[in-house]
């Protein structure tokens, strides 16, 4: 009934009737049905691969059983939630009459779904939204109250209730979307159309998976408006090229400094573009920048492990630094679980007396996965055992998979918006470069991704000294003392920053903790132009991290420039600048080199 009325109020103010809503809808049944043919004719579409096990009715079962063992506290819920929506009939009544009145419920600050202003000018849409906050914020309290569960398990049923009323949002839905119910009935249904070719094109692209396309694909390339910071690679084995980017000062520090980037996603999330790259601010200080950009590994390299990406990646890395430089110490950037590998890496060096390091940024980085945030959500013996069935038959972990699990964790702004826009209003995606990079998946080696998901996420054993080997040495985070400095970011999904926080109390040299505002990939691509965001500073790093914030001094801006000053602390005195492929290394290819640009689709 809510559909039928919002229709045809929206009918009422468009000129249109029912009954033409009517016809519309059957002239886009009858084109939908032609399109869809001439699809299938096309191509045979292969079916995706199937859900993961979750053993959610399980989980879900025991949540009923224990709300039904506490009957007055369910009854109490059940009336507010009443009473509530009591307050909203009588609101409701009063705008109707003419009178003005306080909604019952807002979105949240930030909530995009509602900005359509009919959302609030419009009595009924008004009354449509206020219900649906209404509804999902009782059921999401009733999944996320204490009954004593698992909290894993707990966690679980939090998650996908989230995700069950994120589905089915009033803005998700032709005839209860305003926007979309006003360029349905204003094009004809032409919106519809073209959405459901949308759709049709995501489907063939991802070989049967819906790839909702969330940027314009076509508007970027990379080497071309996109990585385009000048330098070389110059050194290159299976799984790593080693780029150097050319110096645009006369004079550089002495001691070189080595990025070393996730392999979950691709390096130039830190090269976007020239307004945004924090690899070309990072020159433009004078820092002679060595970047790793990893391999998009296929079958062939299913063998890879941990170990190895230590081996052939930052320790092969620093080799290779050394030859082309003369220079044999360094500082060092790790990002993500780049700053995972690199922590793992300075505690090998440490227990071989090797001290080149001199240096080391951690960018969101976990080294303690106690809590890993709602990513442990996917974590458990069902759900690793089905990925490594999958791994086992393929060799990797398919990149598509893994970017779906990042976009559930934030599904109205990287799911759902994209439904409305792509297929509900027929648009074409706005050229992003962030979201190009997003969408530019990596696969992960199945040998890499067992050790990694077990050992790291499910049995948190790098914190654990020995709890893991590499390359013959059992890892100790307690034997890293060099200078470390951490940027966390605040709203963190994917590393909470008091997760990564914990790691200051394990390293025992020099630390500085950096809170960023944002979350994990805009509180770091936050170049100082942008005027975005601030960060939090405190000299003290006490045991609790709400202690740290609470000290913490707010500044304005980007914590870049704070980071230069520190790294250039510790980078020694200046030199002539050096040319990449001038050095003891020649130069292979120009940067961003062949790896990067593989695609996973």
């Amino acid at each position: 009934m809510a559909k039928q009325a919002a229709a045809e109020a929206h009918a009422n103010e468009a000129g249109a009737n029912p009954e033409e809503i009517a016809q519309i809808m059957g002239e886009i049944a009858g084109r939908s049905r032609a399109i869809v043919e001439e699809f299938l004719q096309r191509q045979e579409i292969s079916s995706g691969p199937g859900a993961t096990p979750l053993n959610l009715g399980q989980t879900f079962l025991e949540l009923t059983q224990r709300m039904m063992s506490s009957p007055h506290a369910l009854m109490e819920a059940q009336f507010g939630l009443w009473q509530d929506y009591m307050r909203l009939w009588q609101t409701t009544t009063q705008r109707m009459l003419g009178h003005e009145s306080d909604p019952v419920i807002a979105p949240e600050k930030g909530d995009r779904r509602f900005r359509d202003a009919a959302w609030n000018d419009n009595i009924l849409f008004d009354y449509i939204k206020q219900s649906y906050l209404l509804s999902s914020r009782y059921i999401l309290e009733a999944a996320g109250e204490d009954r004593g569960m698992d909290p894993k398990e707990q966690q679980k049923v939090e998650f996908y209730t989230r995700q069950f009323v994120d589905a089915l949002a009033p803005s998700n839905f032709v005839m209860t979307n305003p926007e979309v119910l006003r360029a349905t009935i204003d094009s004809r249904g032409e919106n519809l159309l073209r959405g459901l070719k949308h759709m049709l094109e995501d489907l063939e692209r991802g070989k049967g998976r819906l790839s909702i396309r969330m940027t314009d694909l076509d508007a970027f390339e990379v080497g071309r408006n996109i990585a385009t910071t000048p330098g070389k690679v110059v050194f290159q084995n299976e799984l790593m090229q080693l780029l150097q980017y050319a110096p645009t000062t006369e004079t550089v520090h002495k001691r070189p400094l080595l990025i070393v980037p996730p392999w979950i996603n691709k390096f130039y999330i830190l090269d976007l573009q020239p307004k945004n790259s924090f690899i070309r601010f990072a020159v433009e200080q004078g820092f002679t920048v060595f970047v790793i950009s990893w391999v998009n590994p296929d079958e062939a390299l299913s063998h890879k492990t941990f170990e190895s990406y230590m081996l052939e990646g930052p320790l092969a890395a620093l080799d290779a630094i050394e030859q082309a430089t003369g220079e044999r110490d360094v500082t060092a950037i790790g990002y993500c679980l780049g700053g995972t590998l690199m922590a793992a890496t300075q505690s090998y060096l440490a227990a071989r007396k090797d001290n080149r390091i001199k240096a080391l940024t951690l960018f969101t980085a976990l080294l303690d996965f106690t809590d890993p945030g709602e990513l442990g959500v996917f974590i458990d013996e069902e759900q690793l055992a089905a990925i490594e069935d999958k791994m086992a038959k393929r060799g990797y972990l398919d990149g598509a998979e893994m970017a779906t699990t990042f976009n559930m964790l934030r599904a109205n702004d990287l799911i759902w918006s994209f439904v409305v826009n792509n297929y509900l209003l027929g648009k074409e995606p706005f050229p992003f470069d962030l979201l190009y990079w997003n969408s530019d998946s990596t696969r992960m080696p199945a040998a890499m991704h067992n050790f990694y998901l077990r050992r790291f996420y499910h049995e948190n054993l790098l914190v654990e000294p020995g709890g893991i080997e590499l390359g013959g040495v059992p890892i100790d985070l307690g034997r890293v003392r060099l200078p470390v400095y951490w940027v966390s970011t605040r709203e963190d999904h994917i590393a909470p920053w008091k997760s990564t926080y914990q790691s200051t109390q394990i390293f025992k040299g020099p630390k500085k903790f950096v809170l960023a505002g944002s979350g994990h990939i805009a509180g770091v691509i936050n170049p100082p132009a942008s005027g975005k965001y601030g960060y939090w500073l405190n000299d003290e790093l006490p045991p609790a991290p709400e202690d740290w914030l609470a000290g913490a001094e707010h500044r304005e801006g980007s914590w870049w420039e704070d980071w230069a000053a520190w790294n250039a602390s510790k980078a020694g005195a200046r030199v002539p600048a050096r040319v990449p492929g001038e050095g003891g290394l020649s130069a292979l290819e120009d940067a961003p080199g062949s790896y990067v640009k593989v695609r996973a689709v």
